[in-house]
């Protein structure tokens, strides 16, 4: 699912908000988390999962195209632990779900 289909079941699912006004929203929620994740704050949804920002630390790798080694500068990356009851939904399916 891409971001406007979000927003497009969110506006079919409620028919008295206007998918410009279901984009609002959608974005609001997203920019927030983004800004929470900025600041270093740990953003938890309660049945949804924790977004967290995680240190990669500086190392050595290799140019896929040439084999030289190459330093792979520090970052920091988001990170997505899904909760308890979305783990618990997706084991239930009868299907598995994905592009295997």
């Amino acid at each position: 699912m891409i971001k406007s289909e979000l927003v497009d079941l969110l506006a079919a699912r409620n028919p008295y908000l206007h998918r410009r006004d279901a984009e609002n929203a959608v974005d609001s929620v997203l920019d927030e988390i983004t800004g929470a994740l900025e600041r270093g704050e740990r953003v938890e949804i309660r049945g949804f999962g924790t977004f967290v920002v995680r240190h990669r630390p500086a190392r050595s790798g290799r140019n896929p195209l040439n084999g030289n080694a190459v330093l792979v500068e520090e970052k920091w990356v988001p990170f997505f632990r899904a909760g308890k009851e979305i783990k618990d939904r997706l084991n239930m399916a009868e299907e598995p779900r994905g592009k295997e």
